[in-house]
């Protein structure tokens, strides 16, 4: 069975990976060995539904001897202090085998990787949604060994859905045609979605027989996440509602809904 992901809010916590957590906030890096590059998710935020989300985080670095073992962990807490001690939350891989899934593209240089699935239905709620830190740790084969407490950041966000309905169809030049939607997002504390509320989204109109949309007016979401506006129809084409998206909360676009204009 695969090892859940650990998460906590810490005191005090032991060494981790082989580090012994020093007194204070500092990276420490003892040999040659050298940190290239560090991936979380392809480089994407971390966007999650109601449902788990699993993700790999690499890094490649570079040794003359060699590289051994690397391993990660995402936090949040304030900077200049010790992740081990005084994070607000940390979150450990799966995978808890040394060494990590490694692979050599040279005799001194390796990727390695592991995975974090992130839980709606077990330890991840509503606010653990926006920026965390990435942790990262290599070892090299002549024990050569860093460690970088904030490499990098990522955003873990809540997976947002919109929809747009426009109407009356048909509906006669000059007429007064109404756009409606809504703009929903994921819900870790109840496992099911709601409205986004008091949100800026706005109104684009694409032409018929072209492919870009243009904004026409912005509407702020209502209580409950919902869209209304009248326009006045002119030309056929199609109507969609666009969210620019939010530190906890990704951009989305409704799906164009048609209107054919007589």
């Amino acid at each position: 069975m695969r090892k859940r992901a650990t998460f906590a809010v810490l005191a005090a916590v032991t060494a981790l990976g082989g580090f012994t957590a020093p007194a204070a906030y500092a990276d420490e890096t003892v040999g040659d060995i050298q940190i290239t590059n560090v991936s979380v998710n392809g480089g994407k935020n971390v966007v999650v539904g109601v449902t788990d989300k699993t993700i790999t985080v690499s890094l490649t670095a570079t040794d003359p001897s060699g590289i051994w073992d690397a391993d990660f962990y995402l936090w949040r807490g304030p900077d200049g202090t010790d992740p081990y001690y005084s994070a607000d939350d940390y979150v450990t891989p799966n995978e808890d085998t040394t060494p990590a899934d490694c692979i050599a593209s040279s005799a001194t240089t390796s990727t390695c990787s592991k995975t974090f699935t992130f839980e709606p239905d077990w330890w991840l709620t509503n606010a653990h949604a926006g920026t965390w830190k990435v942790g990262v740790q290599a070892w090299a084969n002549d024990d050569s060994r860093t460690e970088r407490y904030a490499y990098t950041t990522t955003r873990i966000q809540r997976l947002s859905k919109l929809t747009a309905n426009a109407g009356p169809e048909p509906v006669a030049a000059g007429k007064t045609l109404t756009v409606t939607g809504k703009l929903s997002r994921a819900n870790w504390d109840t496992l099911a979605y709601a409205g986004y509320t008091a949100q800026p989204v706005k109104l684009q109109f694409r032409k018929a027989g072209t492919s870009t949309y243009s904004t026409v007016k912005t509407v702020n979401t209502s209580s409950t996440g919902a869209l209304s506006t009248t326009v006045t129809a002119s030309t056929d084409g199609y109507w969609r509602w666009s969210f620019a998206g939010t530190s906890t909360t990704p951009a989305v676009s409704a799906a164009g809904d048609f209107v054919d204009v007589q």
